[in-house]
């Protein structure tokens, strides 16, 4: 039986970008209010070694498997053993060259650097495994001449001026200095990811015909707020120059949305291959920063995230998209959790007549618990997990005294940063690949969750699921283990 498309290679990356946080959309507003939380703020900020050695991020990167993560707390021990920033799955990136990456980027010169800064991105970019894909000679040109503007947006490293955003409009909230920052640094994040994808795994940029963007971030003007198209302006800033590409919108269940959509356009051989990528989103810095500051906490959210993933037809050996396991949330599905489950675990299994113990690793939403337990949040992954759990107690797989193991086994601990749409499953990616392709797991599932009322026109959550399985796997019940 001919398989399915699949998805052969997979990266994320972070960039470490404390500097940005107080942009974030709650340090923004609670700065602001109260001037007294502005030296907590400052002292709880990150160096970039702390950055790298906290465990979480690591896993993030691919140095470890999420289940091999340390006893909590993770923000500890406060001087960090020194580790790599780069990992197989990406890298961790310091501020100075993520500045360095925006202006390379950077087609409108909006963004300004200060010489100094400028010299040093420049310097330290021009060392970095990517130099070559890079456009350096725009960083330079970033070096700021001129003076601060009126709605420009200052920004700091180490606390001293960096640089500042221009607007690019002085009327169109769309085009205030702000917006375009976010945007270009989602743009910035996921060109980091794809240019890590290409190189990392020796693709041929040529050879990508579509791109997907699945981030948080709507980029538009005032006539058109969300109208925009990041993925094909991160395609042409990695080089893609025989792709085209659009951006797929469904809050933080987007990802799994664009690698359905991306494995369909593969199956029905509209393009061979299709990149799904994803940039971090600005706005969420330090979105939990009070909670973290009362607990004795570093700012933990001081990171941007970016993801890339390949959809490409049958290679005979990378794990298939299962087209005909695909768990949708139904507006009439309901919208409690244990439904919510149901509809994107149980259903798309049974579909195919698989047990919820046929999966080997569930991926759902996987944020980091000390982001925020911290802020009342409480621990997102365990609480579906042990729906999952439950619900397999309920379809007769597992007893009552196995879901313990059954979260045990098949879960993980949250370990991505809380934006949102890297977190819903993505963020697995790499691992599942990994784990799929050297025989360590046969199946696992991706289950993204979204939340369509933050947006005030209707009262619904969304979700979607994707299963993948192993090359070598048969299409029939397999792998029953309880």
């Amino acid at each position: 039986m001919t398989r399915g498309p699949v998805i052969s290679a997979a990266v994320q990356v972070l960039a470490h970008v404390p500097g940005m946080a107080r942009h974030g959309s709650k340090p923004q507003r609670e700065l602001a209010r109260d001037p007294s939380l502005e030296t907590p703020f400052r002292s709880a900020l990150r160096s970039f070694a702390a950055a790298v050695a906290y465990a979480p991020h690591q896993a993030f990167i691919g140095a470890m498997h999420p289940r091999a993560l340390p006893e909590r707390p993770w923000a500890t021990p406060v001087v960090p053993p020194a580790l790599s920033r780069f990992a197989p799955d990406g890298e961790i990136m310091p501020e100075t060259e993520f500045l360095g990456l925006l202006a390379a980027i950077d087609e409108f010169g909006l963004l300004h650097l200060e010489p100094d800064v400028a010299r040093r991105a420049a310097t330290a970019l021009e060392q970095h495994p990517l130099a070559a894909r890079l456009d350096l000679s725009r960083i330079g040109k970033a070096a700021a001449t001129g003076h601060f503007e009126p709605g420009a947006l200052p920004l700091c490293v180490d606390h001293d001026p960096a640089g500042f955003m221009m607007r690019a409009h002085d009327q169109d909230e769309s085009l205030s200095a702000g917006v375009l920052l976010e945007n270009l640094c989602s743009k910035g994040t996921a060109t980091l990811a794809l240019l890590h994808l290409l190189e990392d795994r020796g693709i041929d940029p040529g050879s990508i015909d579509y791109v997907l963007g699945c981030g948080e971030e709507a980029i538009g003007d005032r006539y058109q707020r969300g109208g925009g198209n990041l993925a094909k302006a991160v395609a042409q800033s990695a080089g893609l120059t025989e792709a085209s590409g659009a951006d797929v919108k469904d809050f933080c269940a987007a990802p799994v949305p664009a690698l359905v959509i991306a494995a369909s356009l593969v199956s029905a051989g509209v393009f061979k291959r299709v990149a799904v990528i994803a940039g971090g989103s600005l706005a969420k810095l330090g979105m939990k920063f009070q909670g973290h500051l009362a607990k004795g906490f570093p700012v933990l959210e001081d990171v941007l995230g970016g993801a890339a993933a390949l959809v490409e037809a049958d290679d005979g050996r990378s794990p298939a998209i299962r087209l005909d396991a695909i768990g949708r949330h139904r507006v009439a599905a309901g919208g409690s959790n244990q439904q919510i489950m149901e509809a994107l675990a149980v259903e798309p299994l049974a579909r195919v007549g698989l047990p919820l113990t046929a999966v080997d690793d569930y991926a759902t939403e996987l944020h980091n618990p000390e982001v925020t337990e911290t802020a009342g949040s409480g621990n997102v992954p365990d609480r579906n997990y042990r729906t999952i759990a439950a619900l397999a107690v309920r379809s007769g797989a597992i007893t009552r005294d196995g879901m313990g193991e059954f979260v045990r086994t098949r879960g993980m601990p949250g370990f991505a940063p809380t934006q949102g749409h890297l977190a819903s499953a993505l963020c697995y990616l790499p691992h599942a690949l990994r784990r799929l392709t050297c025989g360590e797991a046969e199946r696992a599932l991706l289950i993204a969750k979204g939340s369509l009322f933050l947006g005030r026109m209707c009262q619904l959550s969304d979700g979607m699921s994707v299963l993948l399985e192993a090359s070598g796997t048969r299409k029939s019940e397999r792998g029953t283990r309880n």
